[in-house]
């Protein structure tokens, strides 16, 4: 008779396999796996796709300056890679300043109608330019072809239209202020206004979207703070606190980084309408700055 084989109770546990553990670590794994397969999705189409986030152009022009009873003159500027800009000149009769606008990353300048007219009625000629691949302007979009295209519409100024570079303001808001920056950077204006800035398309890019490695993937700069740091003119900084878009601490960390003349303009409002909402405030502010840096300079009020 065979005898039969002991299993020591060690043995046995050993044995025992519990298919509920062994299943949860299956799902537990898939469930990893299939994470970091979305995650990695979601970097990769927002590497290819990060233009669409950077700029939103819009090729039709909806309105006129006409509309709101300001003259202005269709301009063309030719550059020199076979690129056409278009843009509007407003004169102002009254003024031998003007405003060179740098809009911001969406739509055309057809979208800044109510604006123009604020600074028209402040007493400034007025120059706005779409960039390149903004409204009827040709040419592909890029970041460095934004740069490349302000300094053309300064070139209009001072060639073609004779304005001295002491007469020219440059004015930009969100993306347009780096923009401004940058070209008031190179050149000498009388002055700048950047109105709701980023620091940097990387610090607002982590902002936004802080589950993102956006400073691996951005392929733009746009570094506001940077060039403000070779700005020798005067600068107002506008920006409101109630910005959805553009948090208020860009404003006044770009602010705190300027060593020359400044003044800071808080206002409230939206992203896109703070200075309608606050028109009366925003105004005043404009003509503090030019009376506390340029007390020669008459500012009209004719917005109130």
């Amino acid at each position: 008779m065979a005898k039969k084989k002991k299993i020591s109770p060690n043995q046995s546990r050993g044995e025992l396999k519990d298919p509920g553990s062994r299943s949860v670590k299956i799902v537990a794994i898939s469930a990893l796996i299939v994470t970091a397969l979305l995650y990695t999705g979601i970097v990769i189409l927002f590497f290819f796709t990060q233009e669409r986030y950077v700029f939103s152009p819009q090729t039709k022009l909806t309105r006129y300056p006409d509309l709101l009873g300001l003259k202005y003159e269709d301009v063309e500027l030719k550059t020199d890679d076979h690129v056409t800009l278009n843009g509007w000149y407003l004169p102002n009769e009254n003024s031998n300043r003007v405003i060179l606008y740098c809009h911001g990353n969406a739509g055309n300048i057809s979208d800044r109608l109510d604006h123009l007219k604020l600074f028209h009625d402040l007493g400034f000629n007025i120059f706005i330019f779409d960039y390149r691949g903004f409204g009827k302007s040709t040419g592909r979009i890029t970041e460095r072809g934004t740069y490349y295209d302000a300094a053309m519409a300064w070139q209009y100024l001072r060639l073609v239209r004779n304005f001295k570079s002491e007469n020219i303001i440059i004015y930009g808001r969100s993306l347009g202020a780096s923009v401004a920056a940058w070209l008031a950077a190179q050149q000498n204006p009388s002055a700048l206004i950047i109105e709701s800035a980023f620091i940097s398309i990387q610090a607002l890019g982590t902002k936004l979207y802080p589950f993102l490695p956006v400073s691996l993937l951005t392929r733009y700069s746009y570094d506001t703070r940077e060039y403000l740091k070779r700005v020798n003119c005067p600068v107002l900084v506008i920006h409101s606190d109630e910005d959805e878009i553009i948090p208020f601490t860009h404003g006044k960390d770009l602010f705190k980084n300027i060593s020359g003349k400044k003044m800071f303009l808080k206002i409230s409002g939206s992203h896109n309408s703070g200075y309608k909402t606050y028109e009366g405030l925003y105004v005043k502010g404009i003509q503090n700055f030019f009376n506390r840096f340029f007390p020669s300079v008459q500012v009209i009020d004719d917005t109130l």
